[in-house]
């Protein structure tokens, strides 16, 4: 087992501020919003900058147990709990590659309610009065471990009254500070027809684009130890929520940090530490997931992979056909 972890035995919070810095040149493109675009802020040291939120930071963190390939859970942490989606034989979608993870539509609101009337019955004790939040915590550890670390909201009235609610234990955001504009633009060229319909998507179309440049670009990981230790689980489940959490920030940052097409960022030095407790070294990669494959193997009877069916029709939006944009200033958020 890894011996830094003795350091944690007293906090409550593990806090990481980790440098970043563009992979290759200066400047980069960050998270948009609709009639918003950048979001830019004062504080007392200047213009600071949004570049990646924490709904996306979820997202990206949640993909750091799945394999693209093979369309499933990395098969050395096979025995985590997730629950996949089925249509058609296939492979729909899974509660690790949804942004509300078990309060996913595609688990939720399709016509095949065997799994939401299982779900019921296991939550049925909590129709009326204060939620069990142990109860809970151990129905989200059976089905789906990632809504213990990033949240979930059941929002369903039939479920104690759309009262279920688990807060994020692990969450993370990317900010910059000292930002200035990098105004720049193009032409999306037309050799055909330079003249033609820019409507219909010919002729030239000129555009402007703001990219920015950075004093310093952090990314801020938060792992709630107390919240962890609140759910009220044995030792070994406790260790496998912790273990789960520094694995999934230690591979992201391992990983492709490209945000965008634009946004291609790195860590800035290579020895990481938390700034409370102070001094405690992240793990390396090799080391979590040793110990997660342990850890794994003495919860996994806690656990379930879950498949459920969705067959419902893929019904498009009143408004879908109006909502098309250019995204390339938008965010890759869920």
């Amino acid at each position: 087992m890894i011996t830094e972890l003795n350091q944690l035995s007293d906090a409550q919070r593990l806090l990481f501020a980790i440098p970043l810095i563009p992979l290759q040149g200066r400047r980069f493109q960050p998270t948009g919003f609709p009639g918003l675009g950048a979001a830019t802020y004062q504080t007392p040291e200047g213009t600071s900058l949004l570049v990646e939120s924490a709904q996306s930071m979820a997202n990206r963190l949640e993909l750091t147990l799945w394999d693209e390939t093979a369309q499933d859970i990395e098969a050395d942490l096979k025995g985590l709990s997730h629950i996949r989606v089925i249509r058609q034989g296939k492979m729909l979608t899974d509660t690790i590659l949804e942004s509300h993870r078990l309060n996913s539509p595609y688990i939720l609101e399709g016509k095949d309610k065997t799994f939401y009337d299982e779900l019921r019955q296991e939550l049925g004790a909590m129709e009326v009065g204060p939620v069990d939040r142990k109860r809970l915590a151990e129905v989200l550890l059976k089905y789906d471990i990632g809504s213990l670390l990033h949240g979930v909201f059941l929002a369903k009235k039939e479920l104690a009254g759309g009262r279920l609610r688990v807060a994020r234990a692990l969450s993370a955001f990317i900010e910059a500070e000292g930002v200035r504009v990098a105004a720049s633009g193009g032409v999306k060229n037309d050799h055909v027809n330079p003249s033609g319909d820019t409507k219909a998507g010919f002729g030239n179309v000129p555009f402007a684009r703001d990219e920015f440049t950075a004093e310093r670009i952090i990314l801020y990981a938060n792992i709630d130890l107390a919240q962890i230790r609140g759910y009220g689980f044995t030792n070994d489940v406790t260790l496998l929520l912790i273990l789960l959490s520094l694995y999934k920030l230690r591979t992201l940052l391992e990983g492709n940090l490209r945000l965008r097409t634009a946004c291609d960022l790195t860590v800035a030095d290579s020895t990481i530490k938390a700034n409370m407790p102070d001094g405690f070294p992240l793990p390396q990669k090799t080391e979590l997931k040793a110990d997660l494959k342990d850890a794994i193997g003495r919860c996994i009877h806690l656990m379930t992979v879950k498949e459920v069916t969705f067959e419902d029709e893929l019904k498009k939006g009143k408004d879908s056909e109006n909502s098309e944009q250019d995204d390339s200033n938008l965010s890759d958020e869920g």
